[in-house]
Parts: C-alpha cells; sequence; structure tokens
C-alpha cells in the first residue's frame, strides 16, 4: 500500500488518538522529534521500488520539412523551444547577479547569471504567491490562483497537526496555530490539485503542436487525476509529494545538515521521502544525487526533442530542505567554516552547475537561438533554515507578503527574439510567463476567463512602453496584499495591522505609513477589497498557520518587539 493510502486508511480522529496515545511515551525519547519519528514510523513507512531506467518518446530523427504554406511564408521558422527551469527556496540574495552571492562570493552562480548577462533581467519580479504551491499554479495557468480556489499549500491533516503542535525551543511568545482538520468536506492531501478545467500553459502549447516534459517538483495535486499527465504534459518523471531527499541521509556520496530546531526538517529526515515517478509507472529510486539525477533526464529530453518543438517544464526542488550536499561540492568549499553554510552554498553550487548543463545541452544540440529559457523560484528563502541574510536587503521571509518573501528572479534568454544584456526594472509576475510563452509559440491565449498576465516580450524589446501592471494582488485567507504603483498594502488579521509602504523610497518595507497616509489608505483598501471579490473560494480550507518574523531567524529568540505575521499553509 503506498504512502498516501496508508494515511487515508486511517480517520483523523483514530489517527488523532493514536498520537495522543504515544505522545507520553516518546517524549521520553527525543520530545518533538521524538513525536515525530514515532508518528512516521507508525504511517508513513513506504519502500520504493529499486532504481530503473527511464526511456523517453524519441522525436522525428530530421526536422520536419516545411509545408508549401509555411515555406511560401517569408522568414517562416518553427516555434521556439521553451524551457522552463523553476527552482525552491532560493534567497534574493543567493545569486551573484543581486551581488557578492553567498559566503560573501565563494559561490558564483555564473551559469544562472549568464541567463541574464545573455538575455533579459526583469529586476522586480514577484512570485505568484509567498509559499511553493499556489506559485506553481499562478506560473502553470497565467492567472492568480486565488481566482480558481488554489489558495492554500496542499499538506497532509496529520503533518499540520504534529508540526503546528510540536514545541519549537525558544518559542516563548508566539507558536504556530492549529485550526482544526478542515471539516468534512476537506478533500484528501493526494486529492488537493489543480482543477483540470484549468488550461495550463503545458496544454495550451500541446495544442500549438508542443510536445511537453514536466520533470521535477509537481506539487499541483498527487492522486493521478491531477498528475502532470492530467494537464497536457505528454511525458512526466515527477517527484514524488512536494518535497524530496536528495540521497538517503546514511548514503556515503551525501553531507547533511540537520536542524534541531525545525520540525518540518525533523519530519522530512524521518520520512525520508526518495522515489520519482516516471508517467503513471510506480515510484522507483534514483541513483544519484536528486539535482544530477534530474538534470540528466532533461539533458535526454532536449537531444530525444531536437527536431521538433518542445516545452520542457523544470523544477528542481533544489536548495529547499532537507539541506544536503554532495561530498565534492561540500570538500570544494573549505574556506567557508559554518558547516551548515557550507552544506547550502555547495546546494547551490550543485543547482548553478546543473543550470550550465541545461544550457549546455541545448548549444551542443544546435538549439540554443531559438529556444526561451526562462529561470525563476518560487518564492523566497524561508526564516527557518536558519541562514540569515538570503534575502538581503530585502524584509521578510518566505510565508510573507513582505518583498523578501515574494521577490524572485525571473531571466529570459532567447538569442533569436529578445534582446542580450537588457534590464527591465517595472513590476511582473509569475502570472506573465503563460502569456509569454504563448506568444513566443504563437498559440493565442484562452478567451474564456480571466488571464492575470500579459506577454512581456513587446517590453523586453523596448516595443512597448509603461508598466505591464498597474495592480498586482495576493490573498491567503485573511492575509491580503495590493501593489499599485510603487506602493504596496498589506492587511493582515494576525496581527491586526495595516502596512503601507512607498517602495520608490523605502524598498525595505522600513517606514509603516498607514497612520500618515489615511487618504491613500482607505482608497487602496477600497480597491483591494474589489479585487478580493473577484477571486473564488478556497477548494479546501487551511488548517494551521506559522509564526513568521520578519526580521530573525528560527532559532533567534523572540522579544516583544519583534515584528511578524502569520500565514496560513
Amino acid at each position: 500500500m503506498t504512502r498516501p493510502k496508508r494515511i487515508l486508511a486511517l480517520t483523523a480522529a483514530a489517527l488523532v488518538g493514536v498520537l495522543a496515545a504515544g505522545y507520553a511515551a516518546v517524549q521520553a525519547a527525543g520530545g518533538r522529534t521524538g513525536l515525530i519519528i514515532f508518528y512516521v514510523k507508525h504511517f508513513m513507512r513506504e519502500d520504493n521500488a529499486p532504481f530503473r531506467e527511464v526511456a523517453w518518446q524519441q522525436g522525428p530523427a530530421a526536422p520536419a520539412t516545411a509545408t508549401a504554406d509555411a515555406a511560401a511564408a517569408p522568414g517562416a521558422r518553427r516555434p521556439p523551444n521553451i524551457v522552463l527551469i523553476v527552482v525552491d527556496d532560493l534567497g534574493y540574495a543567493d545569486l551573484t547577479l543581486r551581488g557578492r552571492g553567498i559566503a560573501d562570493g565563494l559561490v558564483p552562480t555564473r551559469n544562472i547569471d549568464s541567463i541574464a548577462r545573455e538575455g533579459v533581467d526583469f529586476t522586480v519580479a514577484y512570485a505568484g504567491n509567498a509559499t511553493c504551491a499556489p506559485s506553481r499554479a499562478a506560473i502553470m495557468t497565467g492567472r492568480y490562483a486565488t481566482r480558481f480556489g488554489f489558495e492554500f499549500t496542499p499538506t497532509p491533516k496529520q503533518f499540520m497537526q504534529v508540526v503546528t503542535q510540536s514545541e519549537r525551543k525558544g518559542a516563548t511568545l508566539h507558536r504556530a496555530v492549529y485550526f482544526g482538520d478542515g471539516g468534512p468536506d476537506q478533500p484528501a492531501y493526494e486529492d488537493m490539485g489543480l482543477p483540470v478545467t484549468e488550461i495550463t500553459l503545458a496544454r495550451l502549447l500541446q495544442g500549438g503542436g508542443y510536445h511537453t516534459v514536466q520533470i521535477g517538483k509537481w506539487h499541483l495535486g498527487d492522486s493521478p487525476q491531477f498528475r502532470p499527465y492530467a494537464h497536457g504534459f505528454h511525458e512526466s518523471l515527477s517527484l514524488q509529494h512536494a518535497a524530496s531527499m536528495f540521497l538517503p541521509e546514511d548514503d556515503p556520496r551525501v553531507v547533511n545538515a540537520r536542524s534541531d530546531e525545525d520540525p518540518i526538517d525533523q519530519f522530512l529526515y524521518a520520512a525520508a521521502p526518495w522515489g520519482v515517478r516516471f508517467n503513471d509507472g510506480p515510484l522507483f529510486k534514483p541513483d544519484r544525487y536528486l539535482t544530477d539525477y534530474l538534470t540528466d533526464h532533461a539533458v535526454r529530453v532536449i537531444e530525444a526533442n531536437r527536431n521538433r518543438p518542445f516545452f520542457l517544464y523544470l523544477a528542481y526542488n533544489a536548495p529547499h530542505t532537507p539541506l544536503q550536499a554532495t561530498r565534492e561540492d561540500y570538500d570544494a568549499l573549505a574556506a567557508i567554516p559554518d558547516h551548515r553554510l557550507r552544506v547550502y552554498a555547495a546546494m547551490v553550487r550543485s543547482l548553478d552547475r546543473n543550470v550550465g548543463r541545461v544550457l549546455a545541452s541545448l548549444r551542443a544540440a544546435g538549439l540554443d537561438r531559438d529556444t526561451l529559457v526562462i529561470f525563476t523560484n518560487d518564492n523566497g528563502a524561508p526564516h527557518y533554515v536558519d541562514l540569515p541574510g538570503r534575502n538581503a536587503p530585502l524584509r521578510g521571509w518566505k510565508a510573507s507578503y513582505f518583498e523578501g518573501g515574494i521577490r524572485v528572479p525571473m531571466l529570459m534568454r532567447w538569442p533569436a527574439g529578445l534582446p542580450t544584456g537588457a534590464t527591465f526594472g517595472a513590476p511582473v509576475g509569475h502570472v506573465d510567463i503563460f502569456a509569454t510563452a504563448a506568444a513566443a509559440a504563437g498559440v493565442p491565449l484562452p478567451a474564456d476567463r480571466v488571464i492575470d498576465g500579459v506577454d512581456l516580450l513587446p517590453f523586453a524589446r523596448g516595443e512597448k512602453d509603461g508598466r505591464p501592471h498597474e495592480r498586482l494582488f495576493w490573498r491567503t485567507r485573511d492575509y491580503l496584499t495590493l501593489r499599485e504603483g510603487d506602493w504596496k498594502l498589506q492587511v493582515t488579521q494576525m496581527p491586526r495591522k495595516d502596512w503601507l509602504y512607498d517602495l520608490a523610497t523605502d524598498p525595505g518595507e522600513r517606514r509603516n505609513l498607514a497612520a500618515s497616509e489615511p487618504a491613500r489608505l482607505a482608497a487602496m483598501k477600497a480597491t483591494l477589497a474589489a479585487i478580493d471579490r473577484e477571486q473564488s473560494r478556497p477548494l479546501w480550507q487551511t488548517l494551521g498557520a506559522g509564526y513568521i518574523p520578519l526580521d530573525k531567524t528560527l532559532s533567534d529568540p523572540q522579544s516583544p518587539d519583534d515584528e511578524y505575521v502569520y500565514f496560513a499553509n
């Protein structure tokens, strides 16, 4: 029986009862960690099949012959390939494109930076959400995820019970809050998925003659009716659930940096998810460090499809926790004295090298000039990794709508269709990837629904002036945010507060002007409420909210003067 089925075989009430009964016994064996391990051992064990090879579909042996109509059209050519690279929990300051990068420049991200140097750097780009799954839903659809109810990150209720109710060292003032099990209509975790009524970028491009492939993290539904192949991907090599180990903890090839503070980290190490699924087949174990493994297959996909237009969605789970690096990358960074920082830096070193491998494979296949490469991150770096400064000079973390939680790199390279070494400084967002890729492919946008994104190509080329967006909107439960021009308003209920900033003069969000700008505050709140009314009800309920200190990491002691927000899962 697979892991989700084993969980679903138990009622929530029965599981809570077992956990309660076992709680006292495991306290003596490790407190919070003991409880997590108790839960995992009883309910989350799973043995994936051994490693197996993957056979990708092979495209034509030679480029298709132009049709008579195409030959008659001056300048007719096949549409560009599209490679969308999404990484996981990268910090705003982690790239040397934005400064010195990690460990004062010891980890130059030359390959990722090259996408901007040889293309366009959208310097004020925003994630679709401050956590991963709703961001990915926005990327895939070009719409605010709240328009179709994908408001909260899919999370098993048992996980939320354990994580929100476990004690954290130093949590003297604020702790996570558990709201309850979501009620009788709450779907199972694996059925918290992107509705198939949504038109994904894969489905859109598939209709335009593209071969579509997904590799890596999906996190838009784990049951078969929500998997990548149900959303327009011809082929898929996807991670099990939302996260994965990079290698088993005891593998001699890996160096680990476990956290004693973070229950999520403890959960990941205890659960040890280590498996991938090819199309609708069984889960099996990769044979090497996961970032390398996913890239191996991305390279094979590029080679297999060199003679037909393809869309490759390559979603690395790096550098998300658990912090695990290859021994080679770790040993190469001996100049970094802090073990945890060194492991994280080694993960970014690996990620950059593997992005370089993807770019090199396009060159080797002769596809470099006619491929649109898009690089972005799902949200800002999290506070619970306990590495300060990763979002500097921005304020806040993942799971907050402060700039540090939602400002991400968005880089595009397409030698045949975009300028080289250009920057674009007006606000753009994840929602724009859909429309931009569709325009590059020459595929019309759906006309039967609101598309919140816009085509960025004419802005990047200098063909169109002004801002692609006058407003950008975010919502998670009762935490709403609006960027309007250079002004940004956040309205929170935990704490009950309005946060108003002029980003033109205060990009670090340090001077809250809500009290001194009452007229602007009222007008923006009215606009925020109007946009909110356009959104849909959530498809499932949030089960809890985490305490996010804006200016501290997880292990820093709490203080009454700390500013914070609570963010629902």
